[in-house]
C-alpha cells in the first residue's frame, strides 16, 4: 500500500465505528456498509465502515454504500459594482458591491474541505468618512493653529479621489483625575503655568459629528483652545474606543472609515488607570453626554487588544498622525493594529493634508480578509490570486497589496470540519475585508448522520430491542448482541462463552475473537488486509502457504488457511502455471519437442538437451551439419549415407528448386526456417532449406551443385616463368647498383689521403735543427 491510503484505509477500520453516523465522522474516505448479508460469520458490526474501495472489494453492492459528501450552495451572488466617478449614475453606499459572493450555505463532512472564490474589487468614487482626533494638550498649540483651515482644504484634495465625503472632529486631553491632571481648583480652570489661558482638562470631547460642510469644520475648530496636564502620554485610548464605539453620535455611515489620530506623545493604556484609583475594565461601550465622555474617572484605559476588537467590529482604519520622536512607538502599535497607518507629523501639523492623502492611498491599496469566531472543529484555509497572477498562501493567502481603484482580486477559500458539533445545528460565519463594511456571511451545516438513519426501523422484528438502520440492529440501552438477542443483566457469562468454544475445547473463539453474546467477534490486525473469520474465527486469510514470498505466490487469495488459485494456477501456492507460452522454443514447439511442461518451465526429456525450453545442445551439431548427409544422399544420391539412404533419411519431404532464388525466405514463413550451405567431397557446394511445419519436416533442395572450375595450366607456367625471369634482373640490377656505390667510396677515400700526403715535396715535418741559440737576459744592446 502507498502510505498515505495505507492510513485512511487503518483509520477506518480501527475507529471501531458502531453506527453509519460513527463512520461517516472518522474520515472523508471512509464508508457503510447497509446491506443486512454484508458481514460474514465472525465479523463484528464495526467490519461495515471501511474505505470505499475496500467495501467493493469486499463484494459491497455500490448502491448500498452510504457515502454523503458535501457541497456548496450560493444564496446571494449580487455581482461587483461597476461605475466611474464621472457617470451620470448616483449610488447610494448600500447600492455599491465590492465583494461576491454575500451569502453561502455550506454543507461540511468531517474531513472533507469545502472550497469556493471569493471576488474583491475596489469601486471607484466610493464614499469616505473622516474623523480628526487632535491632542489639545498644551505642547500641541501650534498644531491646532494650521488645524483651523484643515476642513474646507482636506474638502478640496479629497474631491479628486471621492466626490462624496465629511469630516467630523475630536479632541482628547487625559482623565480627569490625579495623578494625570492637578485637581486644584485654580489648575482645574487654567491648567496652563503663565501668562497661557486655557481651557479646563477633559478627557474627550465630540466637537463636530461628521458633515458635508468644510466651513463648519473650521468655525468649529477654530473655537478650540488647548489644555494641559500633568505627565507626557496622554489618554488618547480613551478617546478612540469612545470615537469607535458611539457610532450614532459620530455619524458614521456603512462607507469607508477613517479615524485620524494627531498626537505629539505617548498613550495610556489597560492598567495605568491603577494610578489614579480606577480599576474597573474598560467595558467597550458608549458613554458620551453632550458629546462629552463622562466615564474617564469610572473605567480604566482600554487595552491594545480591545481598541484592535473594536475598530475591527466598527470597520475602522487608523492613521496614526505623530511626531518624528515618537514614530517607533506607534509603527509597534500600528504592527498590532491591521488596517492602520503611521505618518509623521511636521512639528506645527502643516503637512497633515499630504500624510492623509498619502496614508489612505496606502491603506485602500491593500485588502485583508478576516473571519468570525469559529465553531469548535472548524478550520479555514486562504489563498489569494492578486494582481498579475500573484499568489500567497498561509497568512500572505489573506491579503492583496498594490490594488488599484478597479482592480478586481480573488480568494481561494477552504473550510473544513473535523468534527460535528455537539449540538448538531447550523454555523453562522462571517468573512469581511478590513475596513470595509461589506461581508460574506457563511451558514454551515453539518452532516452528522447518513442518509438511511432516517428510514431507520425502531423495536424492528429483525432486532431484539432495537432500532434496525442502515442494515445493522442499533441496540437500545442494556442490550447486546448483532442482533440485540442479549440482556447485559440476565445472560451469565459461562453460558455465553461454551458457544463460542469449537468442538467443546478450552480456546474461546480459537483465541483469536472476543465472545458477544454467544457470537464470536473476530479480533482485528494491525493489518487492515488481514481478517479472521468463520464462526468460531477458525480462520484467517494470511496463514496460507507462500511462495517467492508472497502469499499464494502472487496468484491466489488465501481462504480459510487454504490458496483459491487464480486461473492457469495451481499447487498448494498457486505456484504452478498452467500457461505453456513460457515453453515455447523458437520453431514453435512445446520444449523444442524434447520435453515436457511443467508449472510453466521445460523439463527436458532428452539429456542431451538444455536450457528454459530445451533448445541448447552443446554436444549437438548445427541443424545444417546434422542433415547434411540424408540431404546429400537423398538429393544427389551422393555422401557417406548413401548406401543406408532409405532407411535413415526418410524423416523428412524432399522437395527440389531450380535456383537459390526460389528456396523459402524466413519472411514468407510462419514457422522457423534454416537456410544451410555445405559442401560434399568434390569440394562443389549445395544449397538447401530445413524447416518444421505442422510437426511435419520440409527440405528444399537447389537442384545444380555450385563446383568450382579446373585451373588453367598454361597462365599458371607462363605466369611462374615470367616472375622467375623478373626476380633474376632485379637481384641483378641490385647488385650492379651495390657495387657503384663500393667503387665511388673507395675512389673518395684514395682522393683524401692523396691531399694529406705534403711532406713529399717540403720539409719533413719530424726534422729538427742541431743549432742551439741563447739569449742573455740582460743584454740591452749596448
Amino acid at each position: 500500500f502507498d502510505l498515505s491510503v495505507d492510513f485512511w484505509i487503518c483509520i477506518c477500520i480501527k475507529a471501531n465505528a458502531q453506527s453509519c453516523g460513527d463512520c461517516i465522522q472518522v474520515a472523508e474516505t471512509c464508508g457503510w456498509c447497509s446491506d443486512e448479508n454484508f458481514l460474514t460469520v465472525g465479523e463484528s458490526k464495526s467490519a461495515r465502515c471501511d474505505d470505499l474501495e475496500s467495501l467493493k472489494k469486499r463484494n459491497c453492492n455500490v448502491t448500498k454504500i452510504e457515502n454523503p459528501r458535501g457541497h456548496i450552495t450560493v444564496n446571494k451572488n449580487k455581482p461587483v459594482t461597476n461605475r466611474k466617478k464621472d457617470g451620470a449614475e448616483k449610488l447610494k453606499p448600500e447600492q455599491i458591491t465590492q465583494i461576491q459572493p454575500q451569502k453561502l450555505t455550506l454543507t461540511l463532512r468531517s474531513g472533507e474541505p469545502q472550497t469556493f472564490e471569493l471576488k474583491f474589487k475596489r469601486a471607484e468614487d466610493y464614499p469616505i468618512d473622516l474623523y480628526y482626533l487632535m491632542d489639545l494638550s498644551f505642547s500641541m498649540k501650534d498644531d491646532l493653529e494650521n488645524v483651523k483651515n484643515l476642513g474646507t482644504d482636506l474638502m478640496r484634495e479629497m474631491q479628486e479621489i471621492t466626490s462624496d465625503f465629511r469630516i467630523g472632529f475630536g479632541s482628547f486631553v487625559e482623565k480627569t483625575v490625579m495623578p494625570y491632571i492637578s485637581t486644584t481648583p485654580a489648575r482645574l480652570s487654567n491648567p496652563c503655568t503663565g501668562n497661557q489661558n486655557c481651557t479646563s482638562p477633559f478627557s474627550y470631547k465630540n466637537v463636530l459629528k461628521l458633515t458635508e460642510n468644510g466651513d463648519e469644520f473650521n468655525r468649529l475648530v477654530s473655537q478650540q483652545q488647548i489644555s494641559g496636564n500633568l505627565d507626557s502620554p496622554e489618554g488618547g485610548f480613551d478617546a478612540i474606543m469612545q470615537v469607535a464605539v458611539c457610532e450614532k453620535h459620530i455619524g458614521w455611515r456603512n462607507v469607508t472609515r477613517l479615524l485620524v489620530f494627531s498626537t505629539d506623545a505617548g498613550f495610556h493604556f489597560a492598567g495605568d488607570g491603577k494610578l489614579g484609583g480606577i480599576v474597573l475594565p474598560n467595558d467597550g461601550k458608549c458613554h458620551l453626554e453632550n458629546n462629552a465622555y463622562t466615564m474617564s474617572h469610572y473605567y480604566d484605559y482600554p487595552s491594545i487588544a480591545h481598541l484592535v476588537q473594536k475598530l475591527s467590529d466598527h470597520n475602522i482604519q487608523t492613521i496614526f498622525a505623530v511626531t518624528e520622536e515618537f514614530q517607533p512607538v506607534y509603527k509597534e502599535l500600528k504592527n498590532l493594529i491591521p488596517k492602520s497607518a503611521v505618518g509623521t507629523l511636521s512639528s506645527n501639523s502643516s503637512n497633515v493634508i499630504k500624510l492623509i492623502i498619502d496614508a489612505y492611498n496606502s491603506l485602500s491599496s491593500e485588502v485583508i480578509l478576516e473571519n468570525g469566531r469559529l465553531p469548535e472543529g472548524v478550520s479555514i484555509n486562504y489563498k489569494s490570486i492578486c494582481k498579475n497572477g500573484v499568489e500567497g498562501t498561509g497568512e500572505n493567502g489573506r491579503k492583496c497589496s498594490n490594488i488599484s481603484i478597479g482592480d478586481e482580486v480573488s480568494f481561494k477559500i477552504s473550510i473544513e470540519s473535523q468534527k460535528c458539533p455537539s449540538h448538531g445545528k447550523s454555523e453562522v460565519i462571517k468573512i469581511k475585508p478590513l475596513g470595509f463594511t461589506e461581508e460574506v456571511e457563511v451558514v454551515l451545516n453539518f452532516i452528522c448522520d447518513c442518509q438511511c438513519a432516517a428510514e431507520g426501523q425502531p423495536n424492528s422484528d429483525v432486532c431484539h430491542n432495537g432500532t434496525f438502520e442502515c442494515g445493522a440492529c442499533k441496540c437500545n440501552e442494556g442490550r447486546i448482541g448483532r442482533l440485540c438477542e442479549c440482556s447485559k443483566d440476565e445472560v451469565r457469562t459461562e453460558d455465553l462463552d461454551a458457544n463460542c468454544r469449537k468442538d467443546n475445547g478450552t480456546d474461546i473463539c480459537s483465541n483469536n475473537g472476543d465472545c458477544v453474546c454467544g457470537t464470536c467477534e473476530c479480533k482485528k490486525r494491525e493489518n487492515p488486509a488481514e481478517v479472521y473469520s468463520g464462526k468460531y474465527c477458525e480462520c484467517d486469510n494470511f496463514n496460507c502457504d507462500r511462495s517467492n514470498n508472497k502469499l499464494c505466490g502472487g496468484h491466489g487469495r488465501c481462504e480459510c488457511r487454504k490458496c483459491i488459485c487464480d486461473a492457469n494456477y495451481t499447487g498448494s501456492a498457486c505456484d504452478c502455471s498452467l500457461d505453456t507460452s513460457t515453453c515455447l522454443a523458437k520453431n514453435g514447439q512445446i520444449c523444442n519437442g524434447r520435453g515436457t511442461c511443467d508449472c510453466g518451465n521445460c523439463k527436458c526429456t532428452n539429456p542431451k538437451f538444455q536450457g528454459p525450453t530445451c533448445e541448447i545442445c552443446p554436444t549437438c551439431p548445427g541443424v545444417c551439419t546434422e542433415h547434411k548427409d540424408c540431404v546429400q544422399c537423398r538429393a544427389f544420391d551422393a555422401g557417406e549415407k548413401k548406401d543406408t539412404c532409405k532407411q535413415e533419411c526418410n524423416y523428412f519431404e524432399l522437395k527440389m528448386v531450380k535456383d537459390r532464388e526460389k528456396l523459402p525466405q524466413p519472411t514468407d514463413q510462419s514457422f522457423p526456417l534454416t537456410h544451410c550451405k555445405e559442401r560434399d567431397a568434390n569440394d562443389c557446394w549445395f544449397y538447401y532449406t530445413f524447416a518444421i511445419r505442422n510437426d511435419t519436416k520440409e527440405v528444399y533442395v537447389v537442384e545444380n551443385l555450385e563446383c568450382p572450375a579446373g585451373p588453367d595450366i598454361i597462365p599458371i607456367v607462363a605466369g611462374v616463368v615470367a616472375g622467375i625471369v623478373l626476380i633474376g634482373l632485379a637481384l641483378l640490377l641490385i647488385w650492379k647498383l651495390l657495387m657503384i656505390i663500393h667503387d665511388r667510396r673507395e675512389f673518395a677515400k684514395f682522393e683524401k689521403e692523396k691531399m694529406n700526403a705534403k711532406w713529399d715535396t717540403g720539409e719533413n715535418p719530424i726534422y729538427k735543427s742541431a743549432v742551439t741559440t741563447v739569449v742573455n737576459p740582460k743584454y740591452e744592446g749596448k
